[in-house]
């Protein structure tokens, strides 16, 4: 179990590079379209990329919950990708899909998940994700500010990584 959650943690390379910008065009988990204008109506936004085989992943979706609540009035959201429920081509995979549902209603992780497209996985943000959890933070206009965060954190951690990327964003 401990080598598992280390693999979960660990991610070979990287998706993005600070200052790099995040598009896409997809739907979220309820089949409504999101795209990543969905950033313009924050000061950040939390990208957590998670797996519904992934236990530290798991674990800490009450915590993002609670940190989405807690910063909405400091302009700050948590968004969801999770990146096992499409495969190599981008066709959601149903079983896996309603896997995660279940996830997201046993944690209380109701903020916006957003089902990768294969442009997401090829060219984009999911491009090189090789082990989730992984964590990146954009701007208002979608560009990543800071560096990628691998592996769960609690919410005092993630906490202060946020109240850190607000100062620097005033």
């Amino acid at each position: 179990m401990m080598i598992f959650a280390l693999m979960c943690a660990m991610a070979l390379s990287f998706a993005q590079n600070a200052g790099e910008k995040v598009t896409f065009t997809s739907k979220d988990l309820n089949g409504a379209e999101v795209t990543d204008s969905i950033f313009s109506k924050n000061k950040i936004t939390m990208i957590n990329i998670w797996g519904t085989f992934c236990p530290p992943c798991i674990k800490e979706m009450p915590d993002l919950a609670e940190l989405n609540k807690a910063n909405k009035d400091k302009g700050v959201e948590v968004v969801g990708i999770p990146i096992d429920i499409v495969d190599q081509w981008g066709n959601v995979n149903a079983r896996t899909k309603a896997d995660g549902d279940e996830i997201i209603a046993k944690t209380g992780a109701n903020y916006t998940h957003i089902v990768p497209t294969k442009d997401m996985m090829s060219t984009g943000i999911l491009r090189n994700i090789q082990a989730v959890p992984a964590t990146i933070f954009v701007d208002s206009e979608g560009k990543q500010i800071g560096k990628m965060y691998l592996g769960a954190r609690s919410q005092k951690d993630w906490q202060k990584i946020i109240d850190s990327l607000l100062k620097k964003q005033k």
